[in-house]
Formats: structure tokens, C-alpha cells, sequence
């Protein structure tokens, strides 16, 4: 008897986490295409010839990984509120700017990309310079020598661990609605196994069932990450991958 109680309270709770997983698979869906681009323009403004735009892109990137997202989130919605009456009001955004759905995932793009920037920073100094070299003596132009050279080994060596980063910024979704304000009871998986836990205090059930959440959406992110990899590499393991989303009806 006591079994089938928590067999199906745990199925309730499955069903019940549902709808707050999409939140936070929202914020890092919203997140990590914003966040790419611009982790490539720090990493080549970093890795710039002109020392103001590496110094710029240094200090970003300096800024953002020194501190705790948390203290980013409080500094960032400190700023937007502060700038409201004069600025978003008149404007008529106010709504927007301030909403965790807009202000959320702009404040974990400000934060990856300093990270992810780290990583493509690193690869982008790893690059066979004979390779551009080569590529430069056939008469390339330099936008050519990237998109030939430059941006495919970088991507190759940087892949791996921003596989990793893309999964860790989805954990850091969880922080989102710890330090906004929750508005029409749009709550994420923490807050709402917060929620049931402060009803019934079965800590294991409910964060359990928010845990389990996130590891299979973690585990869905680094397969769809592998998959990028096997493609990226495919010219070297000899693997063909196709990406392709339409979906195939006889075989």
C-alpha cells in the first residue's frame, strides 16, 4: 500500500515538474544562440592586434568570470530598475526589460559569453599557424583564411568544452527566478519543488523529481552536442552525420 503511494506520488510529481522544466529550458534555449556569437567576437577581440579592443574584450571577459552570477543577476536588475523611470517607462518597455523572461536570459548571455569567449580564446591560439600561413601564400583574403582555416579548428578544438559550458549554464537557470521576482506564478523547477516541499516536507520526492529533470535534460543537451562533434570531426573519423530534422516516414 505504502509503495503504490509513492509510486504515485512520484508520478504526480513527474507530470507537475513538467511545465517548470520548460522554463528553464527556456532560459538556456534563449541563452546559448545569443551567447555563441558573441563569445566569438570577445574571443577574436581579445585575441585582437588592436590593444584597445583586447583590452576591452579582456576586461569584459575579466569582469564576468570574476564574479558570481548570482551577484549579476541582483547588479543587473539593480541598474534596470534604477533606469525605469527615466528611460524604459517613457519608452514603454518597461514590461519587457524588467520581465524575468527578457531580463533572465540577458543576464546568463552576459555571463556565458565571458566563459564560452575563454574557451574560443584558447582554441583560437591553438590554430596551426602554418596552416594560415599556407593558406595566406595562396593568396587568400583574411575573411577566407577564417572561414577556411581559423574557424573550423577552432570550433573543433573549442567543441568539447563548450559542450560542458552549455550544460552548466542550464544549471544556472536555476537562479533566475532565485533572485527576480516571480511574476503570474511562472516558477522553474527549484521554486516549485521549494513549493512542495514547504507543504508536505518530503525534501527527497520533489527535488528528487527536479533532479532527475535536469539530468535527462542535461543528457539530451551533451547528446545533441555530441552529435555537433561527430560532425565537425567527421572528415578525420571518416563518420558521416547528418543533421537533419525532417522526419523520415519509411526507411
Amino acid at each position: 500500500m505504502f509503495e503504490s503511494l509513492h509510486q504515485s506520488a512520484f508520478i504526480q510529481d513527474v507530470i507537475i515538474f513538467a511545465k517548470p522544466a520548460l522554463f528553464n529550458l527556456y532560459f538556456a534555449l534563449a541563452s546559448i544562440p545569443a551567447g555563441f556569437p558573441f563569445a566569438v567576437l570577445l574571443a577574436l577581440g581579445k585575441a585582437s592586434p588592436n590593444k584597445w579592443l583586447a583590452l576591452l574584450s579582456r576586461g569584459y571577459i575579466y569582469a564576468f568570470r570574476g564574479s558570481p552570477l548570482f551577484i549579476q543577476f541582483f547588479m543587473c536588475y539593480s541598474i534596470m530598475l534604477a533606469m525605469n523611470q527615466s528611460l524604459w517607462k517613457p519608452w514603454g518597455i518597461d514590461h519587457i526589460v524588467l520581465h524575468p523572461l527578457f531580463l533572465g536570459p540577458f543576464v546568463l548571455v552576459l555571463n556565458t559569453s565571458a566563459y564560452a569567449a575563454e574557451l574560443f580564446y584558447g582554441a583560437l591560439k591553438t590554430v596551426p599557424k602554418g596552416e594560415v600561413e599556407a593558406a595566406q601564400a595562396y593568396g587568400m583574403s583574411r575573411w577566407n583564411v577564417f572561414r577556411s582555416v581559423t574557424w573550423p579548428h577552432m570550433l573543433r578544438l573549442a567543441w568539447p568544452a563548450y559542450s560542458n559550458e552549455m550544460v552548466f549554464l542550464f544549471h544556472a537557470t536555476t537562479l533566475v527566478y532565485f533572485t527576480l521576482p516571480v511574476i503570474n506564478e511562472q516558477k522553474d523547477l527549484m521554486n516549485k519543488a521549494t513549493d512542495l516541499f514547504e507543504r508536505d516536507y518530503n525534501v527527497f520526492l520533489h527535488f528528487g523529481v527536479a533532479a532527475l529533470y535536469f539530468l535527462l535534460i542535461s543528457i539530451l543537451i551533451f547528446w545533441v552536442a555530441g552529435l555537433i562533434q561527430k560532425h565537425l570531426n567527421s572528415h578525420i573519423t571518416g563518420d558521416k552525420v547528418r543533421l537533419s530534422f525532417k522526419p523520415r516516414y519509411l526507411r
